[in-house]
């Protein structure tokens, strides 16, 4: 539970003031989404922190999932005589957001945490360490407008650092890579910079990182809820079971978020070159200026892999999460159809029970 903080410390700033202009002269209060349950809500308000649900408006004009608050997103809400209760009338234009695929076949877009400034990707430096999956989240990272940063956790496991560093580097140029232990303490000051009074920090990656652990030594306590990874494979069951912001003893915040073992991507296609930004600068030697990098003939990305000046296992990363999103757009593409077919369908019946009625009189 919080005690009673100001706006600023929850990340309020003129932006969210101006944004929230019209939702004031109705009488409404900015709050920040702390908690999400299964359309519940824990508002952090200046004075209290309710439990909320979306007015009834609300969800007759919200067109999908992704409209719903979600964790980090500030809401105008309106409190009633049960100051324990609330409703959230609005969600305010997100700064930045971190969405996946929902999981499943339904195409729909799942906002993971809003309002980050900065987005911990942390992968342990055990058997579980996978530079592709890095990869992954730096794409979606990207996307959302997040600043990302690579946490290289349980580095008291290895004696030599360098060769996973200097992996990690290159399949992140120019982002910030710490290698930390919570075991021995290592690195962990480093990333002190980062969360600020106000700033939001969400941590995120697969089950056994160690996110949670991470969490409690930044804390200064035991909070969140840790369990021991299965030796065979270095993965770990899901500790956390929600997503949650946490106010710091810094000031600034944080939002832990549960292990995801499929990160599925969302409408990420132009953070595919920010991320693989190598292959992108090869990319205007090629012939064609729309070469897919795969099978086209005199293609300076495969000529580079060629020569051994690009790693054959990011070329078919790239191509992989090319792929990827292809087939999404496609299945995006069918969805819509399917949607407007529906609709034209509903409207195709209506006019005909106003024309059957009007035929009567």
């Amino acid at each position: 539970m919080l005690c009673d903080v100001d706006l600023e410390t929850l990340g309020w700033n003129e932006t969210f003031a101006q944004a929230f202009a019209p939702w004031r002269d109705q009488s409404l209060l900015p709050g920040r989404v702390g908690l999400e349950h299964q359309h519940i809500y824990r508002v952090y308000l200046e004075e209290g922190e309710p439990l909320a649900h979306v007015s009834g408006r609300f969800r007759h004009q919200a067109a999908n999932t992704a409209d719903y608050p979600a964790v980090g997103d500030w809401v105008a809400v309106k409190r009633g005589a049960d100051v324990r209760r609330a409703v959230i009338h609005g969600v305010l234009p997100r700064r930045s957001r971190f969405s996946r695929k929902v999981a499943g076949e339904v195409t729909q877009e799942q906002v993971v945490a809003a309002n980050v400034d900065t987005v911990f990707l942390v992968s342990g430096l055990d058997d579980d360490y996978n530079p592709r999956r890095i990869e992954r989240y730096l794409v979606t990272a990207w996307e959302g407008g997040v600043a990302p940063v690579v946490v290289l956790n349980k580095a008291d496991l290895q004696a030599d650092l360098a060769p996973y560093l200097e992996e990690t580097r290159r399949v992140a140029p120019d982002v910030p890579v710490h290698a930390v232990s919570c075991e021995t303490g290592q690195g962990l000051d480093a990333l002190a910079p980062y969360m600020g009074h106000g700033r939001t920090i969400a941590f995120l990656g697969s089950s056994g990182v160690g996110k949670s652990t991470l969490i409690n030594r930044i804390l200064g306590h035991d909070r969140q809820r840790t369990r021991e990874v299965r030796a065979r494979d270095s993965r770990g069951r899901h500790t956390t079971s929600h997503r949650e912001l946490i106010v710091l003893p810094t000031g600034g915040l944080l939002i832990d978020t549960p292990g995801m073992r499929e990160l599925q991507l969302w409408d990420a296609v132009t953070a595919l070159g920010e991320t693989f930004a190598d292959i992108a600068a090869l990319a205007g030697g090629c012939r064609f200026r729309d070469c897919r990098h795969d099978v086209e003939p005199r293609c300076a990305v495969r000529d580079a892999v060629a020569r051994g000046e690009l790693p054959a296992e990011r070329h078919e990363s790239y191509l992989r999460l090319q792929r990827e999103l292809e087939q999404f757009e496609t299945r995006r593409d069918e969805v819509a159809l399917a949607e407007q077919k529906r609709q034209d369908r509903v409207l195709h019946r209506a006019a005909n029970q106003f024309f059957r009625l009007r035929g009567r009189r």
